[in-house]
């Protein structure tokens, strides 16, 4: 055996298991045509892109092409909410689509249900799947993520559509890695980080995982052979003209109690979790008239947060007209505000970022309150809500907090600016190894010395690059 061959058995890096696409319809954009086709000719792949991309009519255009290959209908797996806004996308692209919540339908078409209804389908019945609003699998509890994993393993076809993932969350990278039939969880644990702990902010220990300086270059070659990030147009090498995004106004309103701490003359940040809980708790009454003062009387739609029970019952009573949606309601009263708040009928809804931060398309409303949590995440899809493409309004953020949660905010800005930095530097990390998959296709490759070779994936890519190689890489059905 060569060495070249023993290596290629080695590499983790899988090759094309889908087929040549037999539909691209013309409503898709250029850069969604391209990431169409390569996530059909992919097989099981996944598409991680930023909120108002249109991921929805990709995948559903994904999801007829598998409809028409092997005869069978696709099941379409999504967040409580979201199953009927797609089912409005499939209706206004015309695609063949119905909803189905106990695990029956009446044609070969796109099945959509959400993730609690999934154990009533079998998986043999289709020919392929889709998971929708894919961070559903690191949120839910260790049951449900095995189910989803379960199922979607069995079928040959697979894809995983997710707003653009934290890029130091590796847990969503290995969920759906492990899901598509690539490494599982622990085996990219195992081959490209190095596990240890940690403190956190409050003195809380916390299992780290950091990625091996020698790895990092062939994890994200084994990241790119399955998935693809972007959060805009040109970070494929496509035109951001139709993609622009209004401005963003954060604004911070905070609040002084009205009862002081006992043993205390003046507000003191909280340190620890328990103190931060007594905070909320204690500031719960100024924090809600303020937030109430914000929207009650703007005449315009307005999606207030809040993460307590309490918190959310005394929004509703302040804000006149306004609709709670909470835990205790059941998924059609859920689902029936959600869709009223969409179509006008709701002008104030009250809920928990844990509801409805997760795919939900609310860019009719241009007007958030927030009380900040140490959870990014969460804060970050709740503002994409409004926050996103197709957004016409400047958005305006107004983040209610007391005098003693400045630590709460100050670790969720240090998580925001992070997110940031690392973003970039997986877009350009992808795009590096999308440019080395092209230049493999060359006949006679002029090959690095293995001293800089090692460098090339620090190396970001230049403004001034060719689009058109760019798009011709994205389009390469070849693995990297």
């Amino acid at each position: 055996m060569k060495y070249s061959e023993f290596l290629a058995r080695k590499s983790q890096v899988i090759g094309m298991s889908g087929f040549e696409p037999l539909w691209m319809p013309s409503f898709l954009k250029p850069f969604q045509s391209s990431l169409v086709e390569w996530s059909i000719r992919k097989g099981r792949a996944a598409l991680f892109e930023g909120c108002g991309l249109g991921k929805t009519p990709q995948s559903l255009v994904w999801g007829e092409n598998v409809i028409r290959h092997t005869n069978k209908p696709v099941l379409l797996i999504a967040p409580l909410g979201v199953t009927a806004q797609t089912l409005q996308e499939a209706n206004k692209f015309g695609i063949d689509a119905e909803r189905s919540k106990d695990g029956t339908w009446k044609q070969k078409r796109i099945v959509i249900t959400n993730y609690e209804s999934l154990s009533k389908f079998n998986w043999t019945e289709f020919g392929g799947a889709i998971c929708d609003e894919s961070q559903a699998t690191k949120n839910a509890d260790a049951k449900r993520t095995a189910e989803i994993t379960e199922f979607m393993r069995q079928l040959p076809f697979r894809l995983f559509c997710s707003a653009t993932p934290a890029p130091n969350d590796y847990v969503e990278l290995g969920n759906s890695s492990e899901a598509l039939g690539e490494l599982g969880f622990q085996d990219m644990i195992t081959r490209f980080f190095k596990k240890g702990t940690s403190k956190d902010h409050l003195g809380w220990g916390r299992t780290t995982y950091r990625m091996m300086a020698h790895a990092e270059h062939d994890f994200w070659r084994w990241v790119c052979s399955w998935a693809r990030a972007c959060r805009k147009p040109s970070d494929l090498g496509f035109d951001d003209a139709e993609y622009i995004l209004p401005k963003l106004i954060m604004k911070q309103t905070t609040v002084s109690a009205r009862t002081k701490k006992p043993g205390c003359l003046f507000d003191m940040p909280a340190d620890t979790l328990e103190e931060q809980r007594e905070e909320r708790r204690r500031t719960m009454p100024e924090r809600c008239e303020a937030a109430a003062a914000l929207v009650a009387d703007t005449g315009k739609p307005a999606l207030v947060w809040c993460h307590l029970n309490p918190e959310g019952d005394l929004l509703t009573r302040l804000i006149p007209g306004a609709v709670q949606v909470s835990g205790k309601d059941s998924d059609d009263a859920k689902e029936e505000a959600f869709l009223a708040f969409c179509s006008g009928q709701i002008q104030k809804l009250v809920t928990k970022p844990s509801l409805g931060a997760l795919g939900l398309n609310f860019q009719h409303c241009a007007h958030q309150t927030f009380f900040p949590s140490h959870s990014f995440e969460l804060f970050y899809q709740g503002v994409r809500r409004s926050w996103r493409f197709g957004q016409m309004k400047d958005v305006v953020i107004d983040i209610v907090t007391s005098e003693g949660e400045s630590k709460v905010l100050a670790n969720l800005q240090r998580k925001n600016d992070q997110a940031e930095i690392m973003m970039e530097r997986l877009v350009a990390l992808m795009n590096d190894h999308l440019d080395v998959k092209r230049n493999d296709n060359f006949p006679n490759p002029t090959e690095a010395p293995s001293w800089l070779s090692g460098s090339i994936s620090s190396v970001s890519v230049k403004p001034n690059g060719s689009a058109k190689r760019k798009k011709a890489a994205v389009q390469d059905a070849a693995a990297v």
